[in-house]
């Protein structure tokens, strides 16, 4: 990244891609905002980007999954006169088998979670972020993104929206300083697949949280060159195939991939 922001929110930072950005953001120099629900976490993180590297770490226990989450992290910025000038919402997870059995406390949860947190936080920081001098607005979508996937519907779907509001974000701020990214993992060995109970979500290529982390900052380094970067090569091969076969088709696959 040619241009490193002075202070960065991190949201899911207890774990996987959210200790990871983080550890490279503070090693960049940028003081942190930590949120996840998991305090624990989170404190002995923000003792280790201290101690490592002489950055100041806030830390902002909280569960996304419950109403109003993105307005009390706003608030407790504006109160702490924290002004950040980059963003990555990375907090997510995932349900799978078929959406009828689904239980609806968990789909509640999954889309507050994945869909409104992540848009009402993102309203509420992105005026600042577009007015900074190096702001970064990031958003962990998925491979998932690019195609519907029978028994894990709403996982997916959740992520395709991800990916489209960043891309279109990505179109309005032109003209700005702000890099805008969608990034599209596919598997990472992270407690995503603990916590959703299933191996069902192992689909595509398969990386560390490193190697998607580093291709995460090598986007950001061609500042707007496009708005969405999916990790692994054969992951951007099965995502641009996905798009150019019939509906049916990709269903047809789709289908067989995720299947016990």
């Amino acid at each position: 990244m040619t241009a490193n922001p002075r202070c960065v929110v991190v949201t899911g930072a207890s774990s996987g891609f959210g200790v990871e950005f983080a550890r490279r953001f503070a090693a960049r120099g940028a003081s942190l905002v930590l949120v996840a629900r998991r305090k624990d976490r989170l404190d002995a993180l923000a003792l280790e980007l201290e101690a490592a590297h002489g950055v100041k770490c806030v830390v902002i226990p909280m569960d996304l999954a419950e109403p109003g989450a993105a307005q009390r992290i706003a608030a407790e910025l504006a109160t702490r006169d924290i002004q950040p000038d980059a963003l990555i919402n990375n907090a997510g997870f995932g349900i799978d088998g078929p959406f009828a059995e689904s239980d609806p406390d968990a789909v509640r949860r999954l889309l507050q979670v994945n869909v409104v947190a992540l848009t009402e936080l993102t309203r509420l920081l992105l005026p600042a972020l577009l007015d900074a001098k190096h702001g970064v607005l990031l958003n962990v979508a998925s491979t998932a993104a690019f195609q519907p996937l029978p028994s894990i519907a709403l996982y997916a779907a959740s992520k395709a929206y991800v990916r489209s509001l960043t891309e279109a974000l990505w179109k309005e701020a032109e003209g700005t300083p702000l890099r805008v990214l969608a990034l599209c993992p596919g598997p990472t060995e992270t407690e995503f697949f603990k916590a959703a109970g299933s191996e069902r979500f192992k689909v595509g290529q398969v990386l560390t949280v490193e190697a998607v982390v580093d291709e995460a900052f090598a986007a950001l380094s061609r500042a707007r060159t496009r708005p969405t970067r999916v990790a692994g090569w054969r992951n951007r091969v099965t995502a641009h195939a996905s798009r150019l076969a019939p509906t049916r088709v990709a269903l047809r696959v789709a289908a067989d991939l995720t299947k016990d």
